[in-house]
């Protein structure tokens, strides 16, 4: 296991230093034109560690990271864990009243920017120290040393970083976690589900400041000795299949959004990847694009469920072993229970609220006792607020709890209603959520239509029709819109509120 012999539980230690010893020269990292080996990331943590120390940043404080992904970002987080600063990273594509809200929240002694954030302007300079940064880490801080500087002492239960929730259910939370939560993901998700070795080389459309992109793109890649590319601009179609063609990754990380995207920008038959795993996460991945994927490429694609709160991701399926809808198994070491609104565990094939515990899970939210009374519970279980069945040991999505409808006494999952429409050949992507009529919740499907379909009350008949040999008659939708694009977070998940407004 990687840092097994480093005395201190430093997460920046423990990802740099076996590195340094086994492979100085290997490349650790690909961006645009710049090629980085770990003996140039360490040399760029170092300069960043010690430009902290500088300005006075010391244990415990907080350096907000809004860099775009690049080597830059990675040498700045890994600089910050390593003096035993608390490592921020957030989207660089926030209005300018998230970040006030985020910088007034987390309150830190250092913000590193890349010039893209338009916001940036409105940051509060007379209260924490604000540097730019670009992409390029050759050369960066020139006034800085780069000699080796030993790592902040650092026990199991001191905070390494902190992320903040999607927000796909309202504000965002600050979610702080420890040294050894990143490498507890590493070793039982990367090495033991997906067999993630030295020889990998890995591609992540999820961001660096989503916890499925931290994983992905930075605590695993260097966890395991392998090489990453990173890509500073969005995850489109355009950019991410002209790059999986330049970096030939081994394993590709993704959202469902962005599988269908790409599945929807190809015009040929086959697509000819260099991957041996595609994995999904961030919100529930359809059985008709694992399926479709599977078709057009010839690969498998694993869905699993994580979360902030747990580091990274808890139940998936295993190579060979895809069950398309299926979120999958247990990953080694993580308990899962699923329980009645009362607590009590419910029966196999009934819908409960899903608990986990293992190891990784955050201690709390920043600043939120009471949401961490209600979340984080004595027993050390994590509250996730999603509904899922169990069915011979694997796990299938049912929806957010808070996104669950009920009519007529019944409850209904959005999702098992949106797998049914997506089936349509004129649904492309669609998204299920509550509307009142005569004072009664009722299910309302919001739907883009592929090209060529036409909206109107012949096709919203052809639904009904569709929809009403598939399901219930309570499940199906009483309202059906006809719309251009799903409000999604920047990370890509539904959000469900918005459409219920």
């Amino acid at each position: 296991m990687n840092g097994a012999s480093i005395g201190s539980h430093n997460l920046a230690a423990r990802l740099l230093l076996p590195n340094l010893a086994r492979h100085p020269e290997k490349i650790a990292y690909c961006c645009a034109e710049e090629l980085v080996s770990y003996r140039q990331l360490a040399a760029g943590t170092y300069r960043f560690a010690a430009l902290m120390r500088a300005r006075g940043i010391g244990p415990g404080d907080r350096v907000l990271l809004a860099l775009v992904d690049s080597p830059v970002f990675v040498a700045a987080f890994l600089g910050a864990t390593l003096i035993g600063a608390v490592a921020v990273p957030v989207s660089t594509a926030l209005n300018a009243e998230t970040y006030d809200y985020l910088l007034a929240d987390c309150d830190p002694g250092m913000i590193l920017a890349s010039p893209s954030v338009a916001a940036i302007e409105g940051f509060p300079r007379d209260r924490a120290e604000i540097q730019i940064f670009g992409e390029q880490l050759a050369g960066i801080l020139p006034g800085m040393a780069e000699a080796p500087l030993e790592a902040a002492p650092a026990g199991r239960d001191d905070l390494a970083y902190m992320l903040y929730t999607s927000g796909s259910t309202g504000r965002p939370k600050g979610v702080p976690h420890r040294h050894g939560d990143l490498v507890e993901a590493a070793e039982r998700y990367a090495v033991q589900v997906l067999g993630m070795a030295d020889n990998d080389r890995v591609l992540s459309a999820s961001k660096l400041y989503f916890a499925y992109g931290l994983g992905n793109s930075l605590a695993f890649p260097l966890y395991v000795g392998a090489t990453a590319a990173l890509h500073p601009g969005p995850p489109l179609p355009g950019q991410l299949l002209p790059l999986m063609e330049q970096f030939r990754p081994t394993l590709f990380f993704s959202v469902p959004t962005v599988y269908g995207q790409i599945i929807r920008s190809v015009g040929e038959e086959r697509l000819h990847l260099p991957m041996r795993l595609c994995v999904s996460a961030g919100e529930a991945l359809p059985a008709a694009i694992v399926e479709e994927w599977r078709r057009l490429t010839g690969l498998e694609l694993l869905d699993g469920i994580g979360s902030t709160e747990m580091a990274h991701i808890f139940i998936s399926n295993r190579p060979g072993e895809v069950t398309p809808g299926s979120a999958g198994r247990p990953v080694p070491g993580y308990e899962i229970r699923l329980v009645d609104d009362g607590g009590t565990p419910v029966a196999a094939d009934v819908a409960g609220n899903l608990l986990v515990r293992g190891p990784g899970a955050a201690p709390c939210y920043w600043n939120r006792p009471e949401k961490t009374a209600e979340t984080m519970l004595a027993d050390g279980f994590v509250r996730t607020g999603d509904v899922f069945i169990e069915q011979n040991g694997r796990y299938w999505h049912r929806g957010r709890s808070d996104d669950m409808l009920k009519a007529g006494g019944q409850w209904i999952s959005p999702v098992m209603v949106e797998e049914a429409l997506r089936t349509h050949p004129a649904v492309a992507d669609c998204a299920v959520a509550a509307c009142r009529i005569g004072g009664l919740e009722r299910p309302a499907a919001h739907v883009i239509l592929r090209p060529g379909s036409s909206p109107g009350r012949p096709l919203e008949r052809e639904l009904r029709t569709f929809m009403a040999a598939r399901l219930a008659d309570y499940m199906c939708p009483l309202v059906y819109r006809f719309i251009d694009d799903l409000p999604r977070t920047p990370t890509g998940k539904v959000q469900r509120f918005k459409l219920k407004q």
